[in-house]
């Protein structure tokens, strides 16, 4: 595809065939083609039927008559059987809660608006907060107790993060007006109770005394909403927790990952809504830390609505929405939103958004549509499936404000939306509208780049078999970067 000079960038980078370590919900296949050096590895859910088992010797018997070149190409073969039996365990899915819901006769039911923010069959990641392992800790909470809506919070180990100087401003007092003696050299043996990585990070609570804020950093904070077409995926699976672990270390951010609601147990506008609950959480938190510094002090129970390691270490006024495949939607109605309301959710403010491989979908074909429309991991007919999951029968339209971004008189102006990047793969049937959606803001002068990644598919940089590669370290370095131009320095200017 031939587009104007500086419309995207195209990364090209050669990936390995993914590896992945065998556990307990995976058995693993590994087929010798034409040599012992050649092995791919591929997993095959535990819990198939015998039918997906049969079908699985089959394909990987034909693997013997694939000519060996083709066996060097992007998506690999490995992946290209992965994704035959995701999108068969996928629909099959589907078409059972499609079956399920077409019969429930009550939908508006109480345990339908609490929801449910994850499922049984997927794996997840236990929260460890500690930074024992990677530098990274996590811990869950459920912040809305009318619904199954929670978050997982990542912190990085301040203690390990890239000193920066902070900007001399002009015509202002120094620090320390009066002589300071000069502090003892650093033992990098010996680090401060509250960094111990073998214990539990709890933060502390907001105080005026500044002797029990040293070494407090406060750190940008990125809302991550992960994929899976609405109906799937949680905030700790096992792929969005590494996924989040990766940008927390390289952005230097706190990662907060929302376990929003899913399909088709509750419905639009439920998730999205999820999403600008957690916005208006963060803000009621910062209010709540500011007012614990200027009164200098909080009664125990103030203290207790308190969350420590956002009190202790985030930037609201630094906030960045990132949106993986369906998730993008959610960010883009999130900011959206919050244009609208902005003076409401003071002291946060949304300085960017990543939409990567946006789940956009609309009436009119696209030629990424007409050319791709049977690509891996995630087919045409099947998105459309999802949709039917998400939205209600009423509703339902490919052309809905939720699934088409660019459907007429949607508000706000597109002049109004925060700088966005998008990330698109090159096999992905639904890269043309994610594009479009960039073009179309770069018009009216937001700063909107698009990362394309050669030889990529849907969820290149996400999905729990592809997380290794080098195209999905590659992404998440590039994302970094790019994030980090608007959450470096205050005082930058926004487009709203």
């Amino acid at each position: 595809m031939n587009l104007p000079k500086g419309c995207y960038y195209q990364k090209k980078r050669n990936p390995r065939i993914p590896h992945a370590n065998k556990s307990a919900s995976h058995c693993a296949f590994s087929v010798h083609v034409h040599g012992p050096i050649s092995i791919i590895h591929f997993f095959l859910p535990s819990h198939s039927t015998a039918t997906s088992l049969l079908l699985s010797l089959l394909l990987l018997l034909l693997l013997l008559f694939i000519p060996s070149p083709l066996k060097t190409t992007m998506p690999s073969v490995a992946v290209k059987l992965y994704s035959v039996f995701f999108k068969l365990l996928l629909r099959r899915r589907l078409q059972s809660r499609l079956q399920s819901l077409s019969s429930d006769q009550s939908p508006t039911t109480s345990a339908t608006s609490f929801g449910v923010s994850s499922r049984p069959e997927e794996s997840t990641a236990p929260p460890n907060p500690s930074f024992a392992s990677d530098g990274v800790a996590t811990k869950d909470i459920h912040i809305d107790p009318l619904t199954s809506l929670s978050i997982r919070i990542f912190l990085p180990d301040p203690s390990r993060l890239s000193v920066s100087t902070p900007p001399v401003r002009r015509n202002s007092f120094p620090s320390h007006p009066h002589p300071v003696a000069p502090s003892p050299p650093s033992d990098p043996n010996n680090r401060r109770a509250s960094f111990d990585v073998t214990a539990a990070y709890t933060g502390y609570l907001p105080t005026s005394d500044p002797r029990k804020r040293v070494g407090s950093r406060r750190l940008p904070v990125i809302i991550q909403f992960h994929g899976g077409a609405f109906v799937m995926g949680s905030s700790d699976s096992a792929a969005n927790d590494l996924f989040c672990r990766r940008i927390a270390k390289l952005c230097e951010a706190i990662v907060i990952a929302v376990g929003y609601r899913l399909a088709p147990e509750s419905q639009y506008p439920a998730a999205f809504d999820d999403g600008f609950k957690v916005i208006n959480w963060i803000a009621k938190q910062a209010n709540l830390a500011g007012f614990g510094k200027s009164v200098g002090s909080m009664d125990p129970f103030g203290a207790s609505m308190v969350e420590p390691w956002l009190a202790a270490h985030a930037d609201p006024s630094r906030c960045v929405l990132l949106g993986v495949s369906c998730g993008a939607n959610i960010a883009d109605y999130v900011a959206r939103k919050l244009v609208d309301s902005r003076n409401l959710i003071d002291p946060v403010r949304v300085v960017a958004q990543v939409l990567m491989y946006p789940f956009f979908i609309g009436t009119a074909p696209t030629q990424s549509e007409l050319k791709l429309a049977n690509s891996y991991f995630y087919d045409k007919q099947m998105c459309i499936l999802a949709w039917k999951l998400v939205l209600p029968e009423n509703e339902f339209s490919l052309d809905h404000p939720a699934a088409n971004p660019l459907v007429p008189d949607r508000g706000p102006p597109l002049k109004c939306m925060p700088p966005t990047l998008t990330v698109v793969a090159e096999h992905d049937w639904m890269k043309d509208r994610g594009i479009a959606y960039s073009e179309a803001l770069r018009k009216v002068n937001v700063d909107a780049p698009v990362l394309e990644y050669k030889d990529t598919v849907h969820e290149f940089a996400t999905l729990d078999i592809l997380l290794k590669t080098p195209q999905a370290q590659a992404c998440a370095e590039d994302v970094a970067i790019w994030v980090k131009k608007y959450i470096s320095t205050r005082g930058h200017e926004l487009s709203y």
